[in-house]
């Protein structure tokens, strides 16, 4: 089973129709010690019809991914599969299609294709969970197999389609956080989602030059699209300016919203163009560039990870927001 790409061109598509989401939620953000844990393994919310966004707990992984489920009429697409066993996000993913699977009229099945922002194990941890589901695709993860399946032939430039039966959405190459990153685009809501290439926390920089390529292509593409919303993977800062929690934090209760708007991918584009060929970590107003892998990078991560740790266990958090 293959859903078919097609071809786009860069040209503004921004309806007055656009579905609109319903971004105001209270995530699930984590507990404040491990002897009071209290989370769900999975936030599932309906954003609009057919536009679900889940959430796995930090009480299962302090990585705490989105995973991002479309529906048309045809098939759906689910990007990515989490950070730890994918069983329950299986049974999740069945109970929504379960509607649209018994619906068909015809002899045609409704299809999943199951895709991923880019390669990175807290997003591809439960792709076992679906290997064998009927009627469904999973694309592999490295560059050649994301190239292959979408039909992409000049990356990481070409914007090429995927239709989901009434939905056509649109993906294309974003590398600098991973070689094989993807960012996907729904015409329907004015949803961009751009995996862990931009979202409100740190950003590893693999390809510095890329990323520069790859922010302004986003940027443009935004612009001339009409963007309602810019979706990343994860949450990592805190409400106050510059400030993210520690890597591997457990409880996170005074974070922001996952969704960002244009006005702060535009500002993290300018802002990364002035730091990056400098080693280092990176602090902005709604997001950090962890920029290289030596020790101006490394030490500080994993000095505040384990006083974070230590903290986390001993239950020395408050449940009322902190950074």
């Amino acid at each position: 089973m293959h859903a078919a790409p097609g071809r786009s061109t860069l040209t503004r598509m921004a309806s007055p129709d656009l579905v609109p989401l319903d971004t105001d939620v209270h995530w699930i953000h984590g507990s404040p010690s491990p002897r009071r844990l209290a989370d769900p393994p999975l936030q599932v919310h309906h954003l609009a019809p057919g536009t679900v966004l889940i959430r796995q707990s930090k009480d299962l992984t302090y990585e705490a991914p989105f995973i991002l489920l479309l529906l048309g009429e045809d098939r759906a697409l689910l990007l990515d599969t989490g950070a730890v066993d994918g069983s329950e996000l299986r049974r999740t993913v069945d109970r929504l299609l379960e509607g649209r699977t018994t619906a068909r009229t015809d002899d045609t099945a409704y299809e999943l294709v199951v895709a991923h922002t880019h390669g990175h194990g807290d997003h591809l941890a439960g792709d076992a969970a679906f290997a064998g589901r009927p009627n469904t695709a999973v694309v592999g993860r490295d560059h050649a197999e994301v190239v292959a399946h979408f039909g992409i032939t000049d990356w990481p430039a070409e914007v090429v389609t995927l239709d989901l039966g009434g939905r056509v959405l649109e993906v294309f190459g974003i590398p600098g956080h991973h070689r094989a990153s993807i960012a996907l685009h729904d015409p329907m809501t004015g949803l961009l989602h751009t995996g862990d290439t931009v979202y409100p926390g740190r950003i590893y920089v693999e390809d510095a030059a890329a990323l520069l390529d790859t922010l302004d292509r986003l940027v443009t593409f935004a612009e001339q699209r009409g963007v309602r919303h810019v979706l990343g993977c994860h949450v990592e800062m805190t409400r106050r300016p510059g400030h993210d929690y520690p890597l591997g934090a457990r409880y996170q209760p005074d974070e922001p919203s996952p969704f960002m708007t244009v006005e702060q991918l535009r500002a993290a584009r300018d802002a990364f163009r002035t730091v990056a060929h400098r080693p280092g970590i990176h602090r902005f107003d709604d997001i950090v560039f962890c920029v290289g892998e030596g020790p101006r990078v490394l030490v500080p991560l994993q000095l505040r990870a384990l006083v974070e740790q230590v903290r986390w266990r001993l239950g020395l958090h408050r449940r009322n927001p902190t950074t």
